[in-house]
């Protein structure tokens, strides 16, 4: 997608209500400082509309950006940050929860795992999480440019294994070189095209 208009649309906290949207949602879920704003900002071909930050547990909001009024990209709260409090952590998860069963126009998550190791047991939760609520899912793996071709191979065979990966696609990428740019914008347009289809027929 040919992207120049890119905003900031609606954050919602933790009592927020959630806005009532019409274009379809694509969801970015992970680990704190796993790459999800650096991600976004990757696809939108910005520098900082998604705050980055070296510090996890930045984001603590759930945040809609409004691509080109045809779709928007949600960056839902980082998960497993040690230094949240287990309160704080516990009200992240409801709000992550009350988006995934109330969003009528969430069609696919994004769940962003770091190519270097292992899912975490939050990683594996989350991904059964999103199956449980049988919604479509999409791994990316980030930070690819920190790992050899023959590493990169290694790695994504142990994700598939440790996460349970049967037909769910899996992209690596990179923040750097843009790597897997391409291969993440094509599934989620061909994503939106067959929704198309589908509320067409």
């Amino acid at each position: 997608m040919n992207v120049n208009n890119v905003s900031l649309e609606t954050v919602c906290g933790i009592t927020s209500k959630l806005p009532d949207n019409s274009l379809p949602e694509i969801a970015f879920a992970g680990k704190s400082n796993v790459g999800k704003s650096s991600l976004i900002n990757g696809l939108i071909n910005r520098k900082s509309l998604a705050r980055t930050s070296s510090q996890p547990g930045k984001t603590q909001t759930i945040n809609f950006y409004n691509i080109e009024d045809k779709l928007y990209f949600v960056d839902l709260p980082g998960y497993g940050f040690a230094k949240v409090s287990k309160e704080t952590q516990a009200k992240w998860g409801k709000m992550i929860e009350r988006y995934l069963k109330n969003s009528k126009q969430l069609k696919m998550i994004s769940l962003l795992v770091d190519i270097r190791h292992e899912p975490s047991e939050n990683d594996k939760m989350m991904f059964d999480w999103i199956k449980a609520f049988d919604l479509p899912v999409l791994v990316i793996a980030t930070k690819s440019d920190k790992l050899s071709k023959v590493e990169k191979a290694k790695m994504i065979k142990i994700i598939k294994q440790s996460l349970g990966i049967k037909n769910e696609p899996i992209i690596p990428f990179s923040a750097i070189d843009k790597s897997g740019k391409d291969e993440i914008w094509a599934l989620i347009e061909s994503k939106l095209v067959s929704e198309t289809e589908v509320i067409e027929n």
